[in-house]
């Protein structure tokens, strides 16, 4: 079967490999669709902190099942989603119901090959029926469910002042989910498409121009008592350090963002506020779940935020075009 695959940063290339057989308690399914993620583009810079070479990327996956357990509750021909994160099962965060900060979890396309491939099995468990999705909507569940996540983390409700930094696909979702729930949400980019797009299509009520005034119109969006609860999603350490000021007095700083670096930050401050610091590492089935049913309810504007596609074999030419700012990437979809 075809596969792309990233040798080493800044190489992806086409390869064959011997098609999976379906084990144990696993599912054989045929992929469809895979979204290209950050973590992708973070692959192939040779940045993302978790991965060795070569790897088969891909864990925004949209399938069809082709073979699953007899007890499976999904049956050939079901199109599904498919949970990227093996957890083990055994550690504490496992017990607790927490399996998506499992201590030994592995993520497919990071830890373990994933699913730029013509076919993968996967625990049986791992599988959500996608019913009712076209398979590219499918394919964008996975980070529309990590943004619904850290909604989740941040506690946002209806009279909170939100501020999201960071208008990736991923800093997208939490501004979506986050208007949803009644948020009052500003969005924070110097990409001023994506900041636009936000404001335009997903209802954010504020988008400031990045430059000089910039910390002049969120003391005004703010009333000068800055956000309740303030989440990253830039990859920037230089930009997870300012978030803590932009914190209001009893709010929260929710981190979506992992940087190989230390994050630092002044106590003094930390502490008059009782900022709550908070990190929001991927998603529960109940996330995506919650996800599936918002956009069966037409409530995400999945067409909109799905700009690019490509087929498995052109995608190592595409990969470099969509990594500049310039070919306004939203995201990214690879039609197997």
């Amino acid at each position: 079967m075809l596969v792309a695959v990233c040798d080493f940063p800044g190489q992806v290339t086409l390869a064959h490999r011997p098609a999976p057989v379906r084990g144990r308690d696993e599912a054989l399914i045929r992929i469809r669709r895979v979204g290209v993620c950050g973590t992708d583009y973070h692959i192939v810079r040779g940045t993302q902190p978790y991965l060795s070479y070569p790897r088969v990327m891909g864990h925004e996956l949209a399938a069809e099942v082709i073979e699953a357990p007899d007890d499976c509750a999904i049956g050939p021909g079901t199109p599904v989603c498919v949970i990227p994160y093996i957890s083990c099962g055994d550690c504490r965060a496992c017990r607790r119901g927490r399996e998506n900060c499992c201590a030994r979890l592995e993520v497919l396309g990071v830890h373990r090959d994933g699913g730029l491939a013509e076919r993968l099995c996967v625990p049986e468990r791992l599988l959500v029926d996608a019913s009712g999705l076209s398979l590219d909507q499918a394919a964008m569940v996975e980070f529309l469910a990590i943004g619904h996540h850290a909604v989740d983390r941040g506690a946002v409700g209806a009279d909170d002042r939100v501020l999201v930094v960071g208008a990736g696909p991923i800093g997208m979702a939490v501004a979506l989910f986050a208007v949803r729930r009644g948020a009052e949400v500003t969005v924070l980019d110097g990409n001023t498409m994506r900041s636009r797009f936000c404001r335009d299509v997903l209802g954010v009520a504020h988008a400031p121009a990045s430059g000089p005034d910039l910390e002049r119109e969120l003391a005004r969006i703010s009333g000068g008592e800055d956000f309740d609860v303030v989440f990253d999603a830039t990859g920037s350490p230089v930009a997870m350090e300012a978030g803590f000021a932009r914190v209001a007095h009893g709010g929260s700083f929710v981190l979506v963002s992992i940087v190989a670096a230390a994050i630092t930050f002044d106590d003094p401050a930390f502490h008059k506020r009782e900022t709550s610091l908070l990190g929001s590492r991927n998603a529960t089935r109940a996330d995506f779940v919650a996800v599936i049913e918002a956009i069966r309810a037409g409530a995400v504007p999945t067409a909109a935020m799905h700009t690019h596609s490509a087929p498995l074999d052109d995608l190592p030419a595409r990969l470099g075009e969509w990594m500049t700012p310039e070919a306004g990437v939203i995201k990214a979809i690879v039609t197997i």
